[in-house]
């Protein structure tokens, strides 16, 4: 199957003046649904890579919205709200561990982008005010986008000595939850596996590409082929499902199927790939893509080709038709990592 040209015209439909919108009945903005903090950075990491392959006015417009959502969400003490209703009022009184790292993860690369230097400005202030929260983070896909965001802020600063540092703090602290948690027949970070699981080695593989630390490899060699066994089924993509927790020695959720995990086995294989140059991640992350284009569990296309919207998972009776933000999100970094890393194929 031929790989879809990359379009954001459904990511435009659901932006508006204030930021990308949530969710979507249909193709049709949902305005009472609001915007998310995760969802506005993710779609500032979209255009940052689209910017870098194609200079386009359209994407730096897109760029200073989610810019100045980010902006506005950041507390004075440095967190963020993750939750703005569409008449603008917060929603929350601090938002999640995810939304921060998230943040974190988009302004690195923001920093590290062909942007002008007056314009990356902002996001360093943004990450250098949030990233004193990180050292209190809990959740282990937290740390590993705060990483991801490291990497790039790294980057654009080589002479930061303290970003290296960080980095192997955050890493050695994946390993350490790793090592607590992990067995021979459960290779994993923690005693289930849930959502957004492949952004874990990911971070290792991304970290290891600097410190060249050999236990972050190995980690994150461990825990994606383990993953790519528990996930891989006859050359089909099949992610655990959202129903409920995949508990170690329970049964799995074969629905609802989400685009953000194939989004995840996208990255984190392309990332094996760089690193090890092992055909099998190559593979991988051409099977986790074509999740999105009808090689799943219903044989049924995801990514919509007419709207550029991505539908907002599997269901056990077919796709669910509505195409929010994180779902053509997903698609969106899934289809620039491949252009990115000249890693596709026809399958």
């Amino acid at each position: 199957m031929k790989i879809p040209p990359i379009k954001l015209n459904h990511l435009k439909t659901l932006t508006d003046d204030t930021g990308v919108l949530q969710h979507a009945k249909y193709s049709t903005p949902r305005r009472s649904e609001g915007y998310t903090t995760d969802d506005n950075a993710r779609a500032l990491i979209v255009c940052i890579r689209h910017l870098s392959l194609n200079c386009n006015h359209d994407t730096e417009k897109l760029i200073d919205v989610y810019l100045s959502f980010l902006l506005h969400m950041q507390r004075l003490d440095g967190r963020l709200h993750n939750l703005l209703s569409y008449a603008r009022r917060f929603q929350d009184n601090v938002g999640s561990e995810d939304c921060m790292g998230r943040t974190l993860w988009a302004c690195g690369c923001t920093m590290n982008s062909n942007l002008s230097e007056e314009k990356k400005r902002l996001p360093k202030e943004i990450f250098d005010q949030g990233f004193k929260w990180v050292s209190k983070f809990k959740s282990p896909r937290s740390i590993a986008c705060a990483i991801l965001g490291l990497q790039h802020y790294q980057k654009a600063f080589p002479r930061d000595k303290n970003l290296s540092l960080n980095t192997r703090t955050l890493a050695d602290q994946l390993c350490e939850i790793y090592k607590r948690t992990s067995s021979s027949d459960w290779k994993w970070f923690e005693q289930y596996l849930t959502y957004a699981n492949a952004r874990l080695p990911q971070a290792l593989f991304e970290a290891y590409s600097t410190t060249k630390n050999a236990t972050y490899l190995k980690i994150g060699e461990d825990t994606l082929n383990f993953l790519i066994e528990e996930q891989i089924i006859e050359d089909k993509l099949v992610p655990i499902g959202n129903k409920r927790k995949y508990m170690k020695h329970g049964h799995k959720a074969l629905y609802d199927q989400q685009p953000l995990e194939a989004e995840c086995m996208v990255q984190a294989a392309t990332a094996a790939f760089r690193v090890t140059r092992k055909e099998k991640y190559h593979k991988t992350a051409n099977i986790a893509f074509h999740w999105f284009l009808g090689r799943n569990s219903q044989n049924i296309e995801v990514y919509n080709s007419k709207t550029g919207g991505c539908y907002d998972g599997i269901t056990p009776q077919g796709v669910n038709l509505n195409q929010g933000a994180e779902s053509t999100i997903c698609y969106l970094l899934a289809r620039l990592e491949l252009e990115k890393s000249k890693l596709s194929e026809t399958l």
